[in-house]
């Protein structure tokens, strides 16, 4: 059962449901049905424990700090 992000278009609340293939989500605040899916993130858990592990530079991108794909200096970061 996967856990979506939603954001209700009538209130405006945001909240997480879990969903199962025959549930229709509403908003737990005004109880509407007009939502919008939200874009989840997931965050990786494990890998290399160290910004000094060469491991651990690769698995984070080109230049070592945001993982940009066209390489260091690209996203600006200073």
């Amino acid at each position: 059962m996967p856990i979506f992000e939603y954001s209700c278009q009538q209130c405006g609340h945001a909240f997480e449901a879990l969903v199962r293939s025959t549930t229709v989500p509403e908003c737990p605040s005004c109880h509407s049905l007009r939502l919008d899916k939200k874009l989840s993130v997931v965050a990786k858990v494990g890998g290399p424990s160290s910004a000094s592990d060469p491991m651990a530079a690769a698995a984070m991108g080109p230049c070592g700090m945001c993982g940009h794909p066209d390489g260091p200096g690209a996203c600006a970061l200073p």
